[in-house]
């Protein structure tokens, strides 16, 4: 029998020692599971070894023997979409029964916090009381780190009940909403997310290692693992720390919150005064370093080591049968946007390859407005970012879900989660279920220097170009106009200026008095963009530069 590599080796970790006097199932399937139509499903466990297991589902009965380490797999043949709830039932010398298991569309939804954010969270909860719908099912990954890979996730299925639902991803809640309205099959999604983690935690290292290496993520990864090892031959450190930090806690963390809290009055005092301003507080003495952030995330809050999001919360899914994977990241890796264009498709790649399911559909989000630009013309940040998550999009079966026109200046987590979740199930229905229609809106295609005046090729222009009002905006924030185009800049090489845009056909005609020979335009370049371009299907024009390099 062969495995892939990965689910081998993790179910090497777990199979006891050859001694296991009953048969076991991955808990992946477990009660309320959704199984994935229409191609083969790998179902596995552990067992004695050289036992006969039985698998019996929809009809189907497939046999396997646990190898000399005890474990097993077989594969069902592709089912067929169904919302009977029906047994899975696994025999050895004893009997495995997983009931109400449905067959439809799973989905992997990864990321950081604004796909972590639950349904109960801003507007999202309206959708709550509706929310009974036994089709639509979340397995959610608990939130945890390891050094290598794991064999098992620590979650369960759950049907959508208003109750259940509260602790769902709003955005994944949404998506699945969506495509069960549209495809009329069950819908399951494994949600495997964790706030204020950047792309590199969620790489697998075979992605790093491969040619050219990433070496500036794996000299990461190999000097947090030495200190891993070193922490586990010297148990001592990690006592040590512990008692530091609980005396830090105690004698230095109050006072230091006091004199934050004191400081903008202190502040005030001294400019009435017409002295300086005082410096920032600073502790008594420096917060313990965390000796060992692989194996104490509980001291670290926040994974950063390369690889050990996905070691823990991805790997232990593999290679569970799966439609695609949905992604919602970015915003702890603002400032990197340079190495996201190398990190984001290696991991995308990473991926598929241990799903072994050839390329897999890939849909993410690009990040949504937010924070004040510090420059006329930003020369980093959240614009280059938009830029190198697009930038993906060369890859087979990749699709974006645009949302600078819907973000927040001060809020990093908009309330605009059913925007985000409908969009994206929009460009599914389109590029993976085939629906004829238009999922995304006007993406720049090429551009024509006519005298002073720039002329705009779009694709994705669907039945036209118009002006429109984003669907959502924050409280207080700039409405955009109805009457005509905003977002465009206009350069000459040595300035920006604000462009006079008008629709002329299927194409944008951009223009400034005061550039004469125009060079390049932008537009929605900024970190909280005021954008009016749409099709008329509803969708944004994507942020873009004419002068990328």
């Amino acid at each position: 029998m062969r495995f892939p590599s990965l689910t081998f080796a993790c179910l090497l970790a777990i199979s006891a020692t050859g001694l296991q006097a009953e048969v076991k199932l991955h808990p992946l399937f477990s009660d309320s599971m959704v199984l994935q139509r229409d191609m083969k499903v790998p179902i596995w466990g552990t067992a004695t070894a050289g036992e006969k297991v039985t698998v019996e589902f929809g009809g189907q009965k497939v046999e396997a023997t646990a190898d000399d380490q005890g474990r097993w797999r077989v594969e069902l043949a592709p089912l067929t979409a169904t919302a009977e709830a029906r047994d899975l039932i696994v025999r050895a010398t004893n009997m495995v029964t997983v009931r109400n298991v449905v067959v439809g569309d799973v989905w992997l939804a990864g990321g950081q916090s604004n796909m972590d954010s639950p349904l109960s969270s801003g507007s999202a909860a309206q959708a709550l009381p509706e929310a009974t719908n036994s089709l639509i099912r979340f397995f959610t990954v608990k939130k945890s780190i390891s050094a290598e890979p794991l064999p098992e996730p620590i979650g369960k299925w759950e049907p959508s009940t208003p109750e259940v639902a509260k602790g769902f991803s709003a955005v994944a809640y949404f998506f699945a909403r969506e495509i069960h309205a549209s495809q009329k099959v069950p819908v399951g999604i494994l949600r495997s997310c964790w706030g204020g983690t950047p792309i590199r935690t969620w790489m697998n290292l075979s992605s790093l290692k491969q040619e050219p290496p990433i070496s500036s993520t794996l000299a990461e990864w190999e000097s947090a693992l030495a200190k891993h090892n070193q922490v586990k031959s010297q148990p001592q450190l990690q006592e040590n720390y512990y008692k530091d930090m609980k005396d830090w806690e105690t004698n230095v963390e109050p006072a230091f919150k006091a004199a934050k809290k004191a400081h903008p009055q202190e502040v005030a005092k001294a400019k009435a005064a017409g002295l300086p301003p005082p410096p920032n507080p600073q502790p008594a003495r420096m917060e313990p370093e965390v000796p060992d952030p692989i194996a104490m995330p509980s001291a670290s809050k926040r994974p950063q080591t390369p690889t050990i999001s996905y070691n823990a919360m991805i790997a232990p899914l593999v290679p569970y049968a799966i439609r695609g994977f949905l992604w919602y990241q970015g915003e702890a890796d603002v400032s990197k946007a340079h190495e996201y264009r190398t990190w984001f498709p290696r991991l995308i790649e990473g991926w598929r390859a241990d799903w072994r399911q050839g390329d897999l559909p890939f849909l993410f989000v690009q990040l949504p407005g937010n924070g004040k630009d510090t420059e006329p013309m930003p020369t980093k940040g959240i614009p280059f970012m938009r830029e190198a998550q697009a930038s993906v999009l060369a890859l087979p079966a990749t699709g974006m879900a645009v949302t600078a026109d819907i973000g927040d200046e001060a809020d990093v987590h908009p309330d605009n989660k059913i925007f985000t979740g409908t969009r994206l199930a929009a460009v599914a229905r389109e590029k993976v279920y085939g629906e004829k229609m238009i999922s995304t809106g006007p993406r720049y295609r090429s551009h024509e220097i006519q005298g002073d005046k720039v002329r705009l090729q779009f694709d994705g222009i669907g039945g036209g170009l118009m002006i429109a009002t984003p669907p959502w905006k924050p409280t207080n924030a700039p409405a955009a106009p109805t009457d005509r185009l905003v977002g465009f800049k206009i350069g000459d090489g040595s300035s920006w200026h604000d462009a006079e845009a008008v629709i002329d056909g299927e194409t944008v005609v951009v223009s400034s008095p005061a550039i004469h020979q125009p060079t390049a335009v932008r537009y929605g370049w900024a970190a909280t963009p005021v954008m009016n371009l749409y099709n008329r299907e509803g969708f944004p024009a994507s942020p873009f530069r004419t002068d990328a390099p």
